[in-house]
């Protein structure tokens, strides 16, 4: 079997090694991103992620998985935050004694959100000592760079596989530059010394992740796992090395493809890394399921990366969660804090109330916002959303139109304008996405 395998990895090398943008689709000519890349349809509980479904967010939980409460508490967050999917660290017996536990206290608060077990170096014996994590979970994540270590690394995974077999489980093999497969990295090294041309060391690192987590899941599948229960991923911590592996993952497979920057970072930094990556990629329709791997600031909340990836799917036109504020940076025209003031009471206020309006009023997350500061570019952008306001500059008459699909309704002046302009947006909501008696 290893030797069918390894030949079809090098038959697939050998096809896509030298692919060029000349392979790659033909980017559109109008304001359109390319189309999604065809994949497998993989079932994550009652979540579908890839075969044209809308891309899935997920995130991670920080807690000692064995602290079942903590770890209830901050899985609740996080779907409530809007994550679709949660992993968590299953690395030691109690910790894989506690998943079941998790799952029935989240079906007792009424939370259906498929749970993720997160394994590396002992995986097999974990689901072995206690099956009934096996069962609780919704998919099992495996590291091929460390799911086992010489002549064990093959029977471990394959312990793996027929949990998910035994169990009917999604699983995603996910390969990390930081646990890069040593053996197989050496290996490639190499045959690419005895090359005509030789790749730089960089590409034959890029080819080894690639070549893990495609030699993994052609294992899985012979071993018994279908094609439609297998999730890749190739994670890095670089930007650009994150595009130019995830491009050639894209053209080498059709399976389900989660995107992450590994090890983004903490703050701005980590945001704009991860975004910069996976915006390019979803452009091209390539990713199937995303996270924002954030560090949190101290003492912040988990939720950030739930808030990133939520944003940036829809400020790339992927998906709609909540409504969106557009609002002025400010200048000298506008010296007084309160658009900003008011920009954020708007971005909270219809964030705060998305999870009832999902329900009772659905499409409202498609609603358009705009505060602007001043007599500018205020009144042409408040006239592009659906409900916007254009707050008086410095010198301006103290007078504040408001403006609903374009039209001038009303005039807002005195010290109640940020209640009035949220009372105008509830009522909005409520004719607009009334949901049919019918």
């Amino acid at each position: 079997m290893q030797s069918k395998v390894h030949a079809a990895r090098v038959a697939g090398a050998l096809k896509w090694a030298m692919h060029d943008a000349v392979t790659r689709p033909t980017p559109p000519t109008d304001a359109t991103a390319w189309p999604r890349r065809i994949t497998q349809s993989v079932a994550i509980g009652g979540v579908k992620v890839g075969g044209g479904n809308p891309v899935v967010v997920q995130s991670m939980t920080n807690t000692d998985t064995a602290d079942v409460a903590a770890s209830v508490k901050q899985v609740a967050e996080l779907w409530r935050a809007g994550s679709e999917m949660v992993r968590l660290t299953v690395n030691n017996p109690e910790s894989a004694a506690a998943i079941p536990r998790i799952v029935e206290k989240l079906a007792m608060m009424g939370i259906d959100v498929p749970l993720i077990g997160d394994f590396h170096y002992n995986g097999h014996q974990l689901l072995t000592g206690e099956p009934a994590c096996a069962e609780a979970l919704a998919k099992y994540r495996i590291n091929p760079g460390n799911v086992g270590f010489g002549k064990k690394k093959d029977t471990q995974f394959a312990q793996l596989i027929e949990f998910a077999i035994k169990y009917n489980k999604p699983v995603r093999i996910g390969a990390n530059w930081g646990s890069l497969d040593q053996a197989l990295a050496a290996k490639l090294m190499d045959e690419n010394s005895q090359r005509a041309q030789p790749w730089d060391a960089g590409r034959v690192l890029r080819e080894a992740l690639i070549r893990s987590a495609l030699d993994s899941a052609e294992t899985a599948v012979d071993l018994g796992l279908p094609r439609d229960r297998i999730v890749l991923s190739a994670k890095v911590s670089g930007v650009q090395e994150l595009i130019a592996v995830y491009r050639d993952l894209a053209q080498r497979s059709d399976f389900a493809l989660h995107l992450g920057l590994t090890e983004a970072g903490i703050g701005s930094k980590g945001i704009v890394a991860s975004s910069a990556a996976l915006a390019v990629l979803m452009q091209e329709g390539i990713g199937d399921t995303i996270r924002i791997s954030l560090t949190p600031e101290p003492g912040q909340s988990r939720t950030q990366e739930v808030i990133v990836a939520q944003e940036l799917l829809q400020t790339t036109g992927q998906r709609a969660f909540t409504p969106l504020v557009t609002a002025c940076p400010g200048c000298g025209r506008t010296t007084s804090e309160f658009f900003q003031e008011l920009a954020k009471v708007v971005q909270n206020h219809v964030r705060e109330k998305m999870p009832v309006w999902r329900v009772s009023h659905p499409g409202a997350e498609n609603m358009t916002l705009a505060v602007m500061g001043c007599i500018v570019n205020g009144p042409g952008e408040s006239r592009h959303a659906n409900i916007g306001i254009s707050l008086p500059g410095t010198g301006e008459t103290p007078a504040a139109p408001v403006f609903v699909d374009g039209e001038k309704k009303i005039t807002l002046r005195g010290e109640n304008i940020a209640h009035e302009f949220v009372a105008l947006i509830d009522d909005y909501v409520e004719t607009r996405y009334a949901r049919s008696s019918g």
